[in-house]
């Protein structure tokens, strides 16, 4: 299966853009993003060892296998994943945070294949783990959008996603008290734009993928932000082909 259709929408890209400086300071305009990384790596690590029935204990999960990270942002997603063993390639519609992510896993130390432009532009590569953490609510075309990463999903792979519900409580978190209190930069988010639970499972399903497993991401005062049975501010989707 071949995608060509853009996806990619230049206002988005420009807004991430301009924020591409900032990317790798945990105080900054991404605090949020840091935030959200342990809970996410977490379930991530999840998946990946009940997939390929891993070690979970071991510190290479995926070690031997690639990985790709569409909307990588400055890599804060994409160095997580290359320390746990994969071949890791990001691609992000902001040639000002690719160039951000470069810099930064070269500081790094660590070898990560970096693209800028739309998803179809990979061609027919394929990875065991596609990746897309609070990209897809930010395209022009969701339905495209997801028919380009199941394209990307080798036979095998694994491909995971997050994204906020559209409820009231995410209208109140993300947009009246995250965006008005300048927690996340002013305009990050357009409500109208998030996918129920039930519309991004359509979606997979209309781009011959399975669903494996659907988990909420809350915000605990305690702990911070944590994996849930709670959908009601922002949720994973893991699905495999069928």
């Amino acid at each position: 299966m071949t995608v060509t259709t853009a996806t990619i929408d230049p206002a988005e890209a420009a807004h991430f853009g301009a924020m591409a400086a900032d990317w790798w300071d945990p105080k900054g305009s991404s605090a949020m993003l840091h935030k959200l990384n342990p809970a996410r790596l977490g379930y991530i690590r999840e998946q990946v060892d009940a997939h390929w029935h891993g070690d979970a204990a071991g510190f290479s999960p995926l070690a031997g296998r690639s990985a790709l990270d569409v909307g990588c942002g400055a890599g804060l997603l994409c160095e997580p994943l290359a320390r746990l063993g994969a071949t890791v390639t990001g691609i992000d519609a902001a040639p000002e945070n690719i160039a951000a992510a470069r810099a930064h896993a070269a500081q790094s130390g660590l070898a990560i294949d970096y693209r800028a432009g739309e998803l179809a532009a990979l061609g027919p590569a394929r990875f065991d783990l596609v990746t897309s953490l609070e990209v897809v609510e930010h395209v022009a075309d969701p339905a495209a959008f997801i028919h380009g990463l199941a394209a990307a999903l080798a036979e095998d792979g694994l491909m995971i996603l997050s994204t906020p519900n559209r409820t009231p409580q995410s209208r109140l978190a993300l947009i009246l008290f995250a965006e008005g209190t300048g927690r996340i930069p002013r305009g990050t988010h357009d409500w109208d734009k998030f996918l129920t639970p039930d519309e991004l499972a359509a979606l997979v399903a209309d781009a011959g993928l399975e669903m494996v497993d659907t988990r909420g991401l809350a915000f605990s005062p305690a702990r911070g932000f944590v994996v849930s049975d709670d959908l009601k501010l922002d949720y994973f989707i893991t699905a495999r082909r069928r």
